[in-house]
């Protein structure tokens, strides 16, 4: 299966649960729409630093992750990041990998909002159909 690519929403929980409190207006939450590669190998949404300065996400903590060469690289974790897919959201945060250059959509971000990837026409859907959200309790 080649690269499946998709288009997401990010944005800052933070700025979002400031607006619901009436103290920023809600057109000032900072929101990025990407394409990210939907990765079924990888486990974390995986963001670039310019991403993370963009969104205004804190640094939360170090962590080493291990990439697709098996190489052991030491990233960090971010403040939590609302993901969006079409009619679908989750929250998580978000692991920042030193040089990154694409956006990555773990396994646990498409989990967290019933996706999965149709190995027959290398797209994003939902795991059980596409017409509103349906969580597998």
């Amino acid at each position: 299966m080649g690269l499946v690519n998709t288009e997401i929403t990010l944005k800052n929980v933070e700025d979002g649960a400031i607006a619901r409190a009436g103290l920023i207006k809600p057109e000032e939450i900072r929101t990025a729409t990407v394409t990210a590669i939907a990765d079924t190998g990888a486990m974390s949404l995986v963001i670039t630093e310019e991403m993370r300065q963009k969104l205004g996400l804190g640094i939360v903590m170090e962590k080493t992750a291990i990439v697709a060469n098996g190489q052991r690289v030491t990233g960090f974790m971010t403040d939590a990041v609302e993901v969006h897919w079409k009619n679908r959201l989750t929250i998580l945060p978000a692991l920042v990998i030193p040089g990154a250059e694409k956006i990555l959509m773990g396994a646990i971000v498409m989990e967290g909002m019933d996706l999965m990837v149709n190995p027959v026409t290398q797209e994003v859907v939902g795991a059980h159909g596409d017409k509103e959200e349906c969580l597998v309790l």
